[in-house]
């Protein structure tokens, strides 16, 4: 990997390139033209190898992942799961992914569930909770909707994971910028074009972003942006 802002260099290692994780941030992938899925409605592949190495590592330096009910509705995503490299450089067993859900319109039976290694938590309101099965943990926040600043708040103080990571979807991402609650935004961009889905739904008024650092591998871009 090379960085080339704001100091170039080269043989740049992604574990410390961003190992100063913030409290939460957002790493997504998207085409040239700003679609994050592919013709079948997935990001696989869409960065190639280069992707998947600061993909593997964003979920390394988490302390927890958090995805939407979509992306688990796919039947795609499956357990986290670590390398031998990164499981030492981390220390321990990978992070739980926290799956947050309004409906809980959920295959409970899917491995997300049953075999991972390190349980799956789940996000939803005091209304739905008593849905999800026993053995799952879950978050309540808010009672009748979800409340997403009540749910980190949670997640922080009650279970010691400050270091979040959300991987989408759109509708995910989007609610987070809402509330005020991401601090920065990793934003891989490969080259490539597809005319799918756009990254992120409607804001209520445009918000600005700093670059913090730029890198470039196998022609993906890497761009770490602060929101303001």
């Amino acid at each position: 990997m090379r960085r080339l802002l704001p100091d170039p260099a080269t043989g740049v290692d992604p574990y410390e390139a961003y190992g100063d994780a913030p409290g939460l941030r957002i790493g997504m992938v998207m085409s040239a033209d700003g679609s994050v899925t592919d013709t079948e409605g997935w990001t696989d592949g869409l960065g190639g190898e280069a992707d998947f190495r600061v993909f593997r590592t964003l979920r390394a330096l988490a302390d927890a992942i958090l995805v939407g009910a979509a992306t688990v509705r796919t039947g795609r995503l499956g357990p986290a799961r670590l390398r031998s490299d990164l499981r030492e450089r981390r220390g321990g067993p990978p992070a739980p992914i926290v799956v947050v859900s309004r409906s809980l319109d959920l295959d409970w039976t899917l491995p997300l569930f049953t075999e991972a290694e390190t349980p799956t938590i789940v996000v939803t309101t005091g209304a739905a909770a008593p849905a999800v099965p026993s053995g799952i943990q879950v978050v309540a926040a808010g009672q009748e909707d979800l409340d997403l600043p009540a749910a980190i708040r949670e997640l922080r103080e009650t279970l010691g994971l400050e270091r979040l990571l959300c991987e989408g979807g759109p509708a995910l991402a989007t609610s987070l910028i809402r509330e005020g609650l991401v601090d920065e935004l990793c934003l891989n961009i490969a080259p490539t074009l597809l005319g799918t889905t756009r990254l992120l739904g409607e804001l209520p008024a445009p918000m600005d972003l700093a670059l913090t650092a730029l890198y470039e591998d196998e022609a993906v871009l890497f761009l770490r942006y602060v929101l303001q």
